[in-house]
């Protein structure tokens, strides 16, 4: 990730002293991620603030895709990077980066400009895959890598509402001293409740202490959106929520363990693996247990990774491929009860969500298993959750290709946009929750 050494220890221990090939820094010299120069700005300083959300630097952030506007001023809008503080899984202090774009659009419905912070899917564990590099860069190929900035277009149709949008790189995502910590729950909904401190504690910006927040992701980011709406009450409770819009939330690991294995994202496995090794001690014995030599450079490999490379590379592997026992990572983890208890401690609906959260799922999804984000709205509305369940009913549009995952994102981005918008208008939410029993 950020040096071969850091890399080499991350993938902790998992890797056993194989360096992550194509990502390298020297002490006069950025780090590179597979051929791509990651600027300075993403090295986190050693000493860090003392307040969640604080801003550590700022600097503006140049829009790969932007044009002039009749009164002058750039649309979609004005983007600055950012680097603030967060806590991770463990409780200690972390740098994440990040970015805040303040639209050219005017806001249009009650009360002063609203904040969206976006939590991005699933974008890969190399640094150079981070969304707001994504802003900058929306296509990132050069024969080692390929990220393709696909959250882009819901960023910039929530600008066009008038909202305000900060977008969050999660625990080391472009940040250059750890790894991603892929769908940790903690670490990911407390970069999301931080982005919208960090955002609010930016000089210049339309922002008010009345506007309202809301939430939006897919994916990996529907998750995080997921988590942090069910933290913000005890961890950040001067963010109040208008809503939260959480899409194919990963809520329950070992199913989304299960869909993911042999399939177009097999990656995924190695990037999860990667995150929980480097975060729980636990799972790095379990890893150094199981894995054989081939999945440890793997996931040393996979660690550098954005999602295009790694479908190229792993797609529809079988993790068995990776393990001394021949089993898949799933059965690994049910045998262990270290594991077992770490993947219990990510699981998302075990409490109750903060403000109205809309939870959309497409029947057919084989990628996030509809099944598992379903019972995520059955979880949310026993606890008296106020809950808007969407099942997508689209046509199978093939097994384990990702297309039953991508299709939901793009049918119901519009409603959800739309959903989420009325909120920020402060427009009471119908929950249907007394639906559920019939609805798939």
């Amino acid at each position: 990730m950020a040096a071969t050494a850091l890399a080499t220890a991350a993938c902790v221990c998992v890797c056993a002293g194989a360096a992550t090939a194509d990502a390298t820094a020297t002490d006069t010299g950025p780090v590179v991620s597979r051929g791509v120069a990651i600027p300075a700005f993403y090295t986190p300083p050693t000493q860090l603030p003392a307040t969640n959300g604080a801003l550590i630097r700022q600097e503006p952030l140049p829009l790969g895709l932007s044009l002039p506007g009749l009164d002058g001023r750039p649309l979609p809008g004005t983007a600055t990077r950012l680097m603030y503080r967060s806590t991770d899984s463990d409780g200690r202090a972390v740098a994440v980066t990040g970015a805040y774009i303040e639209p050219s659009a005017k806001w249009q419905g009650d009360g002063p400009r609203p904040l969206v912070a976006v939590a991005s899917g699933t974008m890969g564990q190399g640094d150079q895959c981070a969304p707001s590099f994504a802003l900058q860069h929306p296509l990132t190929v050069n024969g080692q890598t390929l990220s393709v900035a696909y959250d882009n277009l819901a960023i910039y149709r929530l600008l066009a509402t008038g909202a305000a949008v900060v977008v969050t790189d999660y625990v080391g995502l472009g940040a250059t001293d750890r790894l991603h910590t892929y769908v940790n729950r903690l670490d990911e909904g407390h970069a999301v409740l931080d982005a919208v401190r960090a955002a609010r504690a930016l000089p210049g910006t339309s922002l008010t202490a009345g506007s309202r927040v809301g939430l939006y992701g897919y994916s990996e980011g529907g998750g995080a959106g997921a988590s942090a709406a069910e933290l913000q009450p005890t961890y950040a409770p001067d963010v109040h929520l208008a809503g939260t819009y959480a899409g194919a939330p990963p809520a329950d690991l070992t199913a989304v363990m299960k869909g993911i294995d042999g399939s177009a994202l097999a990656a995924a496995l190695g990037w999860a693996i990667n995150g929980f090794v480097q975060a729980y001690p636990g799972m790095r014995d379990v890893a150094e247990a199981n894995l054989n030599d081939a999945g440890r450079k793997a996931l040393a490999d996979a660690s550098t990774m954005c999602v295009g490379e790694a479908v190229i590379r792993y797609g529809f592997t079988r993790s068995g491929a990776w393990t001394t026992s021949g089993k898949s990572v799933a059965e690994v983890i049910a045998d262990e009860p270290r594991a077992r208890a770490v993947l219990d401690e990510q699981r998302i609906g075990t409490l109750r969500p903060a403000g109205p959260v809309r939870v959309s799922t497409g029947v057919q999804d084989d990628i996030v298993p509809h099944a598992q984000a379903r019972q995520l709205a059955v979880d949310w509305c026993r606890k008296g959750g106020e809950v808007t369940y969407k099942a997508l009913d689209l046509p199978n549009l093939g097994d384990r290709i990702l297309t039953n995952h991508l299709a939901p994102l793009i049918a119901d981005q519009e409603a959800a946009i739309s959903w989420l918008t009325d909120r920020l208008e402060g427009k009471p939410a119908a929950s249907n929750c007394w639906t559920m029993p019939f609805q798939r």
